[in-house]
């Protein structure tokens, strides 16, 4: 072989082996940069996760912003809050709940439906005509005390007259100032959808009982068994409170429309989606698990699979744990 062919061979070879050289290190590179990239992926998803899981439900408003409106939160409720005891004789038309208002706000409840009769210049918790051995001190003290161990939190309270009125001297909203007057740092009782950080620690009331002056989100317009619309110049809200079902399959139909419409609103419109109701039985005796027993599941499958999103306020009957922390994890 010629010096001339030598060095040309010499060359092609020097010029494989650094090719091959260039390429066994880009090689490396790029695995090097994709092992970084999964690594760090999964470190992320898992710093995710474990954040997720160290959000227990009676504080998981502290993993979110102070910045946050109430009206993009998820937040799970109860409706008739403090109906725990039945109508005599006749089951299933007064009771909706089987926890307490202090278990309720444990397992991440932060909407309160609180049905006062005004008796005696004070009140007692009623649902309808049955008095559910509660009083509002009661249901305030229960609040007052979680607030006090959970500061990050917030509970959204409707209050609202039920029953008739016995033996008082004053109208509703000055025996409703008298219990404020007792605590009023604990209560937010402007008129405007707050952010959360604005109401921390605090009630923020929902009034659903006339008043002389300004005083909490004014939802004193509301409309009976329907769904439809609060328009203030302070705060807009949409409910779907259809309560006398006839069809279990139409009341499914209203809860799936407001949670997808309050899924997609870029507004600052509350929406409170009643997944309560009854359902009238033999001579018109009303049933309240024969629509919860329905409607319960169908939450429970709903949120299991749509596990993100604002989907506003859900009161719900007989609330459990579980369906309380899927309603609150789509937050996150």
């Amino acid at each position: 072989m010629s010096k001339q062919s030598m060095r040309r061979f010499t060359a092609i070879v020097l010029g494989m082996a650094a090719a091959n050289l260039f390429f066994s290190c880009s090689n490396d590179s790029i695995i090097e940069r994709d092992a970084t990239e999964t690594t760090l992926a999964s470190a992320g998803k898992m710093n995710y996760m474990a954040s997720l899981a160290s959000i227990e439900m009676n504080n998981w408003m502290s993993g979110l912003q102070d910045n946050i409106s109430i009206s993009k939160i998820s937040i799970p409720g109860t409706h008739d809050s403090g109906a725990r005891i039945d109508a005599p004789v006749v089951s299933g038309t007064a009771k909706t709940q089987n926890l307490s208002i202090a278990e309720q706000l444990d397992a991440g409840v932060r909407f309160l439906d609180i049905r006062c009769r005004h008796i005696d210049n004070s009140f007692t918790i009623h649902h309808g005509a049955i008095y559910q051995n509660l009083n509002f001190d009661d249901v305030l003290n229960a609040c007052y005390a979680f607030l006090n161990s959970h500061p990050s939190e917030t509970i959204i309270m409707s209050v609202k007259e039920e029953y008739d009125a016995s033996n008082t001297t004053r109208s509703f909203e000055q025996t409703f100032d008298s219990y404020i007057q007792k605590n009023p740092s604990k209560w937010d009782l402007g008129a405007g959808i707050p952010n959360l950080g604005d109401v921390r620690g605090k009630i923020k009331l929902l009034r659903r009982f006339s008043a002389g002056t300004s005083k909490g989100i004014n939802a004193t317009s509301w409309a009976d068994n329907t769904t439809f619309e609060i328009n203030n110049s302070e705060a807009q809200l949409k409910v779907q409170d259809y309560y006398k079902v006839t069809n279990n399959d139409d009341k499914w139909a209203g809860i799936s429309n407001l949670l997808n419409e309050a899924k997609n609103n870029t507004g600052n419109r509350l929406f409170i989606n009643f997944t309560s109701g009854y359902k009238p039985g033999i001579f018109g005796i009303p049933s309240i698990p024969t629509v919860s027993n329905y409607i319960n599941p169908k939450l429970k499958t709903f949120f299991q699979t749509n596990t993100k999103g604002s989907y506003g306020v859900l009161p719900v009957d007989f609330v459990s744990a579980e369906l309380s922390e899927l309603i609150v994890k789509t937050n996150f």
